[in-house]
């Protein structure tokens, strides 16, 4: 009887083993990792504790909210401290900040990861092209990652508590408490922010802004980065070409941003016209980074001008830097692209930045993940004006569904208005685009295989 029983058993485990889930690529440990997060946070959401009220949240709510702090995007269904009790805005704050440091983590890692799958040529390129991760630092990467992201949410904190305690009149506890949660959704871009006007009662306040908008900034421009910068920032011509290109396009397009902002909206009563020439300025700036994956308003999205949503869904879809927080193509990306089409205008062969050469196989990696981003943007867009018919206009729709796949949770305030059906759409652009570049990225730089012949060439009419 013991033989018949143990017999059962081992078969039984040998059935285990044959037919449980084989996560053999990286990136699909990224996927299960993010998706038991989802579903753990939404559990929590869904306890009668979580809500300030009488019952619990319904299924979709606490789905849709727990996949926007995990992926850290910030688009809401519900008012966030009208709706969640202490326990869930303490719940959603670990959720983006479990979120945001797995990202910069596994991004980071995946990095490691690659260039040992690489053969030997490439790895030795990628270890001088990114000298900030060498090829046995996983260990310094996880706590490298953990350190940063203590030190800016510290400090970001310390400097919102003690603003929120003099300037404001409140009790030390819930500066303390005010300061921690908008420090750490900085950091991460998650945008979740526990005043129901997000920011904007302090659109003329730079110790809450500039703060704020510089925790976001550093958070999303990468841990790579960020690591590098540490040992050579005043040294920039001994930057990597990733965080020359980085850096350089970041400020680019905070520039642009701030610029835009300010040139649309100047004259509109809504939103920049009753600030002084300080006030705009400083709000100019604030959303010259927030549309960069960020999320947070001190400006009324729903007021802008149509051009100004158009301005913002483009700094949405470029995004901000790989293995940061941010979200969209990423900065590199659109970068890489740009000096493509230089090169091409001025009939060059090679594609060349500073001082370095892109191999193809990079150039189509970034042409991949950008057409392939528009397509994860285009075809939502016509299911829900399809499905909703003319209940929504396309320029508010285009804007929210570039801030659910570039994850970055600006609104025109019509997330909360939309069916429910179109609403788990969104849940699932939002982990698709949050988890989309960093899975295609690993798979195609990964993916190296050698053709042993050559086609005859083709050249089909381009234009």
């Amino acid at each position: 009887m013991r033989s018949e029983h143990g017999a059962l058993t081992a078969n039984w485990v040998g059935w285990l083993a044959r037919h449980r889930p084989r996560l053999t690529h990286p990136a699909q440990f990224v996927v299960a990792g993010f998706a038991l997060m989802i579903v753990c946070g939404t559990a929590i959401l869904m306890l009668p504790v979580a809500t300030d009220g009488p019952g619990s949240a319904s299924f979709m709510q606490a789905l849709f909210t727990a996949t926007s702090a995990v992926c850290i995007v910030g688009l809401i269904v519900v008012d966030t401290p009208g709706y969640w009790s202490t326990f869930g805005e303490v719940a959603i704050m670990g959720l983006f900040q479990v979120g945001g440091f797995g990202i910069m983590t596994m991004s980071s890692l995946l990095v490691v990861l690659i260039s040992r799958r690489m053969n030997l040529r490439s790895r030795l390129t990628a270890a001088a092209e990114t000298k900030s991760l060498g090829l046995g630092d996983v260990r310094r990467v996880v706590f490298g990652v953990a350190k940063l992201t203590a030190a800016f949410e510290i400090t970001v904190a310390a400097i919102l508590t003690t603003r929120l305690l003099i300037a404001y009149d409140e009790p030390l506890s819930r500066a303390l408490y005010l300061g921690t949660f908008h420090a750490v959704s900085a950091f991460n871009n998650a945008g979740f922010s526990l005043y129901s006007d997000s920011l904007m009662r302090f659109v003329t306040d730079p110790w809450i802004c500039i703060p704020i908008a510089v925790a976001a900034f550093c958070g999303g421009i990468g841990f790579p980065v960020l690591l590098e910068l540490r040992r050579q920032f005043w040294q920039p011509r001994s930057w990597s070409m990733h965080t020359k290109l980085t850096v350089s396009m970041s400020v680019l397009l905070f520039v642009f941003g701030s610029w835009f902002i300010m040139a649309a909206e100047w004259r509109n009563e809504a939103t920049l016209g009753p600030l002084d020439v300080r006030g705009k300025l400083l709000a100019g700036f604030f959303h010259g980074v927030m549309p960069r994956s960020t999320g947070f308003n001190t400006l009324d999205v729903e007021q802008m001008r149509e051009a100004t949503w158009l301005g913002n869904d483009v700094l949405m879809f470029i995004g901000a830097g790989s293995a940061g927080t941010g979200g969209g193509i990423k900065v590199t990306t659109f970068a890489l692209l740009f000096f493509v089409i230089y090169a091409e205008l001025r009939g060059e062969p090679r594609v060349n930045i500073f001082d370095r050469q892109v191999g193809g196989r990079v150039q189509r990696q970034a042409l991949t993940v950008a057409l392939l981003t528009v397509a994860l943007v285009v075809v939502p867009t016509v299911i829900i004006l399809f499905v909703t018919g003319d209940a929504f206009k396309l320029d508010r729709v285009l804007f929210e569904v570039i801030s659910a796949a570039c994850t970055v949770g600006l609104s025109t305030g019509i997330t909360a208005e939309l069916p429910e059906g179109i609403q788990g759409l969104l849940v699932v652009l939002m982990y698709v685009g949050r988890l989309g570049p960093i899975t295609l990225g690993t798979a195609l730089a990964l993916r190296q295989r050698t053709r042993l012949y050559e086609l005859p060439e083709g050249r089909p009419i381009i234009g």
